[in-house]
């Protein structure tokens, strides 16, 4: 395999995930440049990958203004940074892997897939659940016909008591106003999956959900703004020092220092956002959400997701004319109609990360722009658009009551051709 050239824009926790790809496989990628606003981690990533200091860059402007130095660009940068970064370095003729989601509006996802298919490159969208082997064992069992036709879906995204107040409270994604909705931050990945095992074109959504829980209103009696000064912090269950102080939440105290000592992890929640209260933060996503969809054909679906969980995971339960799927954790079981057998399916634990989409998602998107034969890659802009439209779809019902929204007519809005035909 030949060695292809990259440069990243976004040195943190997702662009250094994908970034370890060229780590362990050297002779496959290497990258020749980063775009990185903080200096600790746009050093530190320069370190890492011998980057010398004329390719470090504080933003991807002016390394996008150069002539191109690399095939591809991998781009991580937060939600609402997206945009700009993509649609110059396509101008430029980088084939792109774009961290999700795409945009958090839908005329940028639109405007993106179009500038791609113009400048004739590959754009990869990071919906790394199509690449991990959990999801594309489930994937051949329905293509393979051995559950009859799927009649409905029951997708449940169980994000987790301490995540939900890490990142979606307390961190990058906890206000749509600087993000994106969570049906969009968190959920594309499920709207993408449901797109993908179902294979056929979603026509209607309808979707419910608020936040309940985390707001002043649930404050405990006694409490303050935050968790090192507040006199019931020890009796509360998203106390903060409790997470980022104890050995199996301190990693995650790398999101604020990058030195992961008691004293810098306690001065982390003197200073920054993650050590405040979680019912005095300044978050506005919903805290759980349905959705339902209709699929050409009546098939339907259903996903829950909910912060309110002891465990992370995802759990699926797919209902087919002929047999049963369920898959949660590393475990899938199948259920056959005509012969009652119940068959299990164990998935190998994964060295990399979301249960190895990380790196399957890197090798895919290398392949592709070897070969460069015209195909779109798995979850190319073509194939993820769609996916997008439906989190969209979701979040404009739930804003107004649950409302059916006509999935092709909400995305006519935004087409500037005002037509949409489907995948």
């Amino acid at each position: 395999m030949n060695q292809i050239k990259a440069v990243l824009i976004g040195a943190g926790a997702r662009g250094n995930s994908y970034a370890k790809y060229a780590l362990d496989y050297p002779h496959e990628l290497e990258f020749v440049a980063v775009a990185e606003a903080d200096p600790v981690r746009r050093i530190k990533f320069a370190e890492e990958h011998n980057i010398p200091l004329e390719r470090c860059y504080e933003s991807w402007e002016p390394l996008l203004q150069e002539p191109r130095i690399a095939e591809v660009a991998i781009i991580c940068t937060q939600d609402q940074m997206h945009f700009g970064p993509t649609m110059q370095a396509l101008k430029q003729k980088y084939h792109v892997m774009l961290e999700k989601p795409m945009s958090p509006s839908p005329a940028e996802c639109l405007e993106m897939e179009r500038m791609a298919e113009e400048r004739d490159r590959q754009l990869t969208i990071c919906h790394v659940l199509r690449y991990t082997s959990f999801w594309s064992k489930i994937k051949k069992i329905i293509q393979e016909g051995r559950i009859g036709e799927i009649v409905s879906i029951q997708l449940n995204e169980n994000v987790g008591y301490w995540h939900i107040a890490h990142s979606f409270v307390r961190g990058n994604w906890n206000n749509s106003d600087t993000s994106s909705p969570m049906i969009l931050s968190k959920s594309c990945h499920d709207m993408d999956v449901l797109s993908w095992l179902m294979d056929r074109q979603c026509l209607r959504v309808s979707s419910f959900g608020s936040l309940k829980h985390f707001h002043e209103g649930n404050a405990p009696a006694g409490s303050t703004e935050r968790c090192l000064d507040c006199a019931v912090e020890a009796t509360c269950v998203y106390s903060a020092p409790r997470f980022y102080l104890s050995e199996q939440f301190r990693g995650w105290a790398g999101h604020f220092t990058s030195e992961l000592t008691k004293p810098n992890i306690i001065k982390g929640l003197r200073e920054t956002d993650y050590g405040r209260c979680v019912y005095r933060s300044d978050n506005n996503v919903v805290d759980h959400q349905v959705v339902n969809m209709e699929f050409e054909g009546g098939a339907t679906a259903m996903f829950s997701m909910s912060g309110f969980t002891f465990e992370q995971e995802r759990r699926i339960q797919i209902m087919g004319t002929q047999g049963e799927l369920r898959g949660e954790g590393d475990q899938i079981t199948l259920y056959d109609f005509l012969t009652h057998q119940k068959t299990t399916t164990e998935i190998p634990v994964q060295t990399s990360g979301h249960g190895g989409g990380d790196s399957g998602i890197v090798r895919d998107f290398l392949n592709q722009v070897r070969e460069n034969n015209g195909q779109e890659s798995l979850t190319s802009a073509a194939a993820s658009v769609r996916s997008h439209m439906i989190a969209f779809a979701a979040e404009s019902s739930r804003l107004n009551g649950g409302q059916v929204i006509e999935l092709n007519g909400f995305m006519n809005q935004y087409s500037p051709a005002g037509s949409v035909s489907g995948e």
